[in-house]
């Protein structure tokens, strides 16, 4: 059984800055794929980024391009995502997900997180 866990999320103003991390425990296993995504109010779940186990592998979703950066420390199982230059329209729950499979974008993985959430006032 896999947990993740996130934390970091709050209160900020627009324009500010947020860390989120992610940290798995339990019956993890090397070569996973570490994604976040979010899910705002009245809106569609929307990928935010990810990150292969190598770090060669980065993507972002086109609104989080330039203000978003995603990261992982594969010894402390814990992947991370840095929020700046934060809009009202970044307003959501953010969660984390892993993957082995490949298809992360897709947001048909392996294991979810419960979620933390990001609120920017304007």
């Amino acid at each position: 059984q896999v947990q993740l866990v996130e934390t970091g999320g709050g209160l900020v103003q627009a324009g500010g800055s947020l860390r989120l991390s992610c940290a798995a425990s339990g019956r993890t296993f090397h070569g996973y794929t570490v994604g976040w995504f979010r899910q705002g109010p009245g809106k569609q779940r929307e990928f935010v980024a990810s990150i292969s186990w190598s770090h060669e592998n980065i993507y972002y979703g086109d609104s989080v391009k330039g203000r978003f950066t995603v990261s992982r420390d594969n010894d402390k199982e814990t992947s991370y995502l840095q929020l700046n230059s934060l809009k009202p329209e970044d307003t959501a729950i953010y969660y984390c997900a892993i993957d082995y499979k490949g298809l992360m974008r897709t947001g048909l993985v392996d294991h979810w997180g419960q979620g933390t959430q990001v609120t920017v006032s304007s």
